[in-house]
């Protein structure tokens, strides 16, 4: 008889994935709540209809968009050196756009109608053509990502002509990226625009926000892949990381932070100019109200300047515990600018008095079911990233490393 190897509970592997397994069956059961009882049992009122799920939403986007920075960077600019962590980023984008359609799901309230803006068309709507690019490079990305899935060694043993199937598509590799980039820039901007054109929300109502929009996500993307990237490297034995790579990237970074402190700095300042209503009160709350502490010190201090120093800093852009902390902190702060970007505009609201507009306060805080929903969310991306890394070898710089985007 053959002794079966017991599996060691108090393992940390196995410990994170009991952990993360706990709140996806909390994240199911609240959604479970969600589509039998609908949207009344959130804190989504008609104020304000976007709230917690589509803060994740488009803060996974925006996290996901390494996905086309690095493989731009590989094809375009033929930067072969940047192949293993456009490997990495195309996973974290397929990840990503996962958990984006998760939170759309739900939050659309009559989620069996998700397909209609598929087969109705309306062109007029930047919303309209948000849905097509997320859909469509959601398909490039499941593309990109078929010849890592067929490194699965079950999957091989069961399926092996299917195998070959799947890892024969990474000679297209090169037009899928092109087509990627494309899709990619046209909604990451127009996330931003979507925003842009709602007049009735003054503190929105301003086309700066598609290109901030853009340039964060860049931002976040490398920063999510390289933050990754560390971290696999330092606590998972065996994987290689080239550190010469890292730096670059992380150099390329600060200057894109520099980049994006420009466009927010005169974003914010160009609307003291005049008084506006409507305007000017969403400024107070992003300055010196609610959200003034995520502006101050999540985003700009935090989010950007930290960052910006430590890494265009030679001493620290080579040190793996600065790397770490800068990168994590450009997470942190791209987070709060998506957060801070969609409150604002619903916590102030224009309320029509005779000839007048009188402002209308609004509050909002995610009840407990928008907690779990979101908490099962993250940790299914985490979960899923975890798998990768452990069977499918998503982060790793060995030369001898297959890789999706070859």
């Amino acid at each position: 008889m053959i002794a079966r190897p017991k599996m060691k509970l108090n393992q940390p592997i196995n410990i994170w994935f009991a952990i993360l397994s706990v709140l996806i069956v909390m994240g199911l059961t609240s959604g479970i709540i969600v589509l039998v009882q609908g949207l009344s049992v959130t804190n989504l009122t008609d104020l304000i209809p976007w709230g917690l799920w589509i803060a994740i939403d488009l803060s996974s986007i925006a996290l996901a968009a390494g996905a086309f920075s690095f493989c731009a960077a590989v094809y375009l600019l033929k930067l072969k050196e940047l192949e293993p962590m456009a490997r990495t980023a195309a996973f974290i984008g397929l990840i990503g756009y996962t958990m984006a359609m998760m939170c759309l799901f739900l939050d659309i309230g009559r989620p069996e109608r998700f397909w209609h803006g598929f087969a109705f068309w309306n062109t007029h709507s930047v919303l309209w053509e948000v849905t097509m690019c997320v859909g469509l490079y959601f398909s490039v990305l499941l593309l990109e990502n078929l010849p890592t899935i067929a490194n699965l060694s079950w999957l091989k043993n069961k399926w092996p002509k299917l195998t070959e199937k799947m890892a024969s598509v990474h000679h297209y590799a090169p037009y899928l990226a092109v087509a990627g980039l494309a899709l990619s820039m046209l909604h990451q901007s127009s996330l931003g625009a979507m925003y842009g054109v709602i007049a009735a929300r003054p503190i929105w109502y301003r086309p700066g926000l598609a290109v901030l929009f853009f340039i964060s996500a860049m931002a976040g993307g490398v920063a999510m892949t390289t933050l990754a990237t560390l971290i696999v490297g330092r606590i998972k034995k065996g994987v290689n990381i080239k550190k010469s790579s890292i730096e670059k990237v992380l150099k390329f970074l600060g200057w894109l932070l520099v980049g994006y402190l420009y466009l927010r700095f005169w974003d914010l300042f160009a609307m003291t100019y005049t008084y506006q209503p409507g305007k000017a009160e969403g400024l107070k709350i992003l300055t010196s109200g609610p959200l003034s502490f995520n502006l101050w010190f999540g985003e700009l201090l935090l989010g950007t300047l930290v960052p910006i120093l430590l890494l265009f800093n030679s001493k620290t852009r080579k040190n793996e515990f600065f790397q770490i902390l800068a990168v994590l902190l450009v997470v942190g702060g791209v987070i709060a600018y998506r957060w801070d970007t969609n409150m604002v505009g619903q916590l102030i609201v224009q309320k029509p008095i005779l000839n007048e507009f009188a402002p209308l306060y609004a509050q909002y805080s995610p009840s407990l079911i928008e907690i779990g929903v979101g908490a099962g969310i993250i940790a299914f991306g985490l979960m899923a990233f975890t798998i990768g890394v452990k069977y499918l070898k998503v982060v790793d710089h060995n030369e001898g490393t297959e890789s999706s985007i070859v």
